[in-house]
């Protein structure tokens, strides 16, 4: 059984003072519409938040998620995703890495990429746009946790995917789910036109 890592806990540095987050998506915050996408696999699911959580928390209210505050999140992407590793329950035997900023992934996507790791339960899976443009989200094995112990920075788990070349295997999902993710206010306006 995977544990989906949904990786919530930065600043939306880019947003000019908007909460990306908090973004309405079917009139719901994005991060609660990706909360619920990953319940819906089954998986436990740990929301991964900055040290004061505030409006994200409150709006998973009432959801079966376990909320990770992460006091060093401001450091950077490799000490959220390093905390999500080491909260996971030791049943899991792998993890997905769930960017929260994703709105194009579906219940499906996230059903490839289980499916996936039940069929190579050694590989690190690297979701991928249809056209094989690496993206999100991304399964690790329970193998290669210990390698997340040493990540600092902003990096993400780019080293831990270099340290284990001979586990890389891609997952192609539909269009460019994989690789859409929303950072600043154009992004957010171009995807909505997008949506008709």
């Amino acid at each position: 059984m995977l544990g989906i890592l949904l990786l919530a806990a930065g600043k939306s540095s880019r947003m000019r003072g908007q909460d990306k987050l908090m973004q309405t998506v079917q009139g719901t915050p994005l991060i609660a519409h990706m909360a619920r996408r990953a319940l819906a696999t089954g998986c436990p699911v740990i929301v991964c938040l900055p040290g004061n959580p505030g409006a994200r928390a409150a709006a998973l209210n009432g959801m079966d998620l376990h909320l990770l505050p992460v006091a060093d999140a401001d450091q950077g992407m490799s000490h959220t995703i390093r905390a999500g590793i080491a909260a996971l329950p030791p049943q899991c035997t792998g993890a997905m890495i769930l960017p929260a900023d994703m709105p194009d992934l579906t219940e499906t996507d996230l059903a490839t990429m289980i499916d996936a790791h039940d069929t190579h339960p050694d590989a690190i899976l690297r979701g991928a746009s249809a056209d094989t443009r690496a993206g999100h989200p991304v399964v690790f094995p329970r193998a290669t946790f210990s390698a997340f112990d040493g990540l600092s920075g902003d990096t993400g788990a780019r080293a831990v995917i270099a340290a284990f070349p001979g586990r890389l295997r891609i997952v192609a999902l539909p269009g460019l789910h994989a690789i859409t993710d929303l950072d600043t206010p154009e992004d957010w306006a171009a995807w909505r036109a997008r949506q008709g």
